[in-house]
């Protein structure tokens, strides 16, 4: 029994670690994008999104959790250090998501309409993992049904300043 704790565990931190949280080319040139410290304006499919920038572990853990809604025009653009295979739940999440996991270039490799979990008290290890099935450095998180309704496909590109964002990774 001790045994199976500790295996549970060692399984939680290793997700905590490796697990974001909730936490295109049509698009903008990457001059055209506003960025500062903690927002990016982007462009997908012709729309403008500003999107909360997650570069270290801890605004990735966080994500979009604990949050009532989520603008029309907003989102989270999670940046990590490297392409990996990404997996994100929705951990204490309090609304659908669309999500992108995108490649080092910037193309969307894999999607999902993520779905709240039904008891936000679900251990870590038992929350649903939407997997980025592909390599992904990037992942942007935007409002349910806005994936779908702009026809983002695998194979877009979405335009980033991506050197910049690899540069500013935590």
């Amino acid at each position: 029994m001790a045994a199976r704790r500790t295996l549970n565990l060692i399984y939680v931190v290793l997700l905590l670690l490796g697990l974001s949280a909730c936490s295109e080319r049509e698009s903008s040139s990457p001059a055209s994008q506003t960025a500062n410290d903690t927002h990016l304006s982007v462009k997908i499919k012709g729309e403008t999104f500003n999107l909360e920038l997650a570069l270290n572990d801890e605004t990735r853990l966080q994500g979009l959790s604990d949050r009532p809604e989520i603008a029309a025009d907003g989102g989270m653009l999670f940046a990590f250090p490297e392409e990996d295979i990404r997996a994100f739940v929705m951990r204490r999440c309090l609304v659908p998501i669309d999500i992108a996991y995108l490649n080092a270039q910037g193309e969307v490799v894999y999607m999902y309409a993520m779905q709240v979990e039904s008891d936000p008290d679900t251990p870590e290890y038992r929350l649903k993992q939407y997997n980025s099935n592909y390599p992904a450095q990037f992942a942007i998180e935007v409002r349910d049904g806005t994936l779908r309704r702009l026809g983002l496909r695998q194979g877009d590109r979405i335009d980033l300043p991506l050197e910049e964002l690899k540069g500013r990774v935590e």
